[in-house]
């Protein structure tokens, strides 16, 4: 009989994507929580909710002077969470808006942004709407296509925004592929929103990106009771200025907030191979049903960058979406018929959720854009829970009858 561990690493290469390295789990768990650190010996660090620290002398602080610019709380999540990328660096800030917010604003009037064409709503929205605003170019360009990521560059080009894989289309980018394309400018620098596969299932900074950001409020906290961002890089002249940022524009996320998302890394890999495993059934069973059209979940041998994916992922998440067959009024039906999926926006929680993008989470990407990429009123977006897989899949299938 073959030992349990031995077992756990060919369920890893079977499944075709990256082996996990050792040691992701005992990070989350022991990294930032030295119970030293705190002379109550604490094992669980404690919520300090202070506003203002005791200072030995006129300007004289022990690390921590006003609770925007640092927080005990805060900055034992900060560095747990830049150790789960490989990075040096990391900061949390109030939403994952707020964090995309904060990079923005590094920029000035004339700098100009590549950004993914495929994007989550919010992110579209804001580069649109306010980015363009503050005199900032803006192209969304499709980074799966390398020519047109040569040919997007242009003497301004400060910042590359993607997202991989992108919401809802679950395209695949090629993070080193493009990395290497922005480097051979001097100054550009490169973000990889990793909301939807987390730290556990991919790692940007390890194939070139400069910081990696995060929408703390989907996988890494998991439970959907936080809204909170991050951002973790190598770079200390971009921590330098995100840090500033961060304290100047007063995007920062609450103590208890920040106990809570440390308290859920603690489970963040056992959560997110359960939501591997489930997605994957379910996208399987999704593919065999004559009123689905199309799914496109990376973990499919039909996923367009299906290779890709297994060359730089762990695995794939709980998000996937699919076409259903008719439009409006067929999805409708479908998503209100669901019983254990709820019908609700965002992802990325203990809970199955499934939501309509065209008309929810992306109705203010503008109808022209929407149309070109695909996001039709045919295209569900279902992000995969922890429950039985079995309930899941006759959720779907009595709901699907109703379509």
């Amino acid at each position: 009989m073959m030992p349990n561990h031995f077992v756990h690493f060919l369920t890893f290469l079977s499944d075709g994507f990256l082996p996990q390295p050792k040691g992701f789990s005992t990070k989350a768990i022991h990294v930032g929580q030295d119970a030293e650190q705190w002379t109550s010996m604490a094992v669980v660090p404690p919520i300090s909710m202070s506003t203002t620290f005791k200072q030995s002398g006129p300007g004289q602080h022990a690390g921590f002077e006003y609770g925007r610019s640092g927080n005990p709380t805060r900055d034992v999540l900060e560095r747990c969470i830049a150790s789960l990328d490989n990075g040096r660096f990391g900061l949390t800030f109030s939403s994952g808006l707020g964090a995309t917010t904060t990079i923005i604003t590094m920029l000035q009037n004339g700098d100009h942004i590549v950004a993914g064409d495929d994007l989550y709503g919010g992110t579209n929205r804001l580069l649109r709407n306010v980015a363009l605003k503050m005199g900032i170019e803006v192209d969304f360009v499709d980074l799966t296509n390398l020519q047109l990521v040569e040919q997007a560059i242009k003497p301004n080009t400060k910042l590359f925004w993607m997202e991989t894989p992108t919401n809802p289309l679950l395209k695949v980018i090629d993070i080193r592929a493009v990395s290497e394309i922005a480097h051979k400018q001097t100054g550009i620098v490169v973000v990889v929103d990793n909301t939807f596969l987390s730290s556990y299932l991919q790692r940007p900074l390890d194939l070139g990106a400069d910081v990696v950001m995060y929408s703390l409020t989907k996988y890494m906290n998991g439970h959907s009771d936080v809204i909170m961002g991050a951002m973790v890089t190598n770079d200390e002249q971009v921590y330098e200025r995100l840090k500033f940022l961060q304290n100047a524009a007063g995007i920062v996320p609450s103590p208890f907030d920040c106990y809570l998302v440390n308290r859920s890394l603690k489970t963040l890999a056992l959560r997110m191979e359960r939501h591997k495993s489930n997605s994957l059934t379910i996208a399987k069973f999704l593919q065999t049903h004559p009123k689905v059209e199309k799914v496109l979940h990376p973990g499919l041998e039909s996923h367009p960058q299906h290779e890709l994916a297994k060359r730089q992922t762990y695995g794939h998440s709980g998000i996937m979406s699919f076409y259903i067959r008719g439009g409006l009024e067929e999805s409708s039906n479908f998503l209100k018929a669901l019983q254990v999926f709820t019908l609700a926006e965002s992802l990325g929680g203990y809970e199955s959720l499934a939501e309509l993008p065209s008309v929810m989470t992306h109705a203010s990407v503008p109808l022209a854009q929407r149309q070109v990429l695909g996001i039709t009123d045919g295209l569900v977006r279902l992000s995969v829970g922890l429950e039985d897989v079995d309930d899941l899949i006759a959720d779907l299938k009595q709901a699907l009858e109703k379509a």
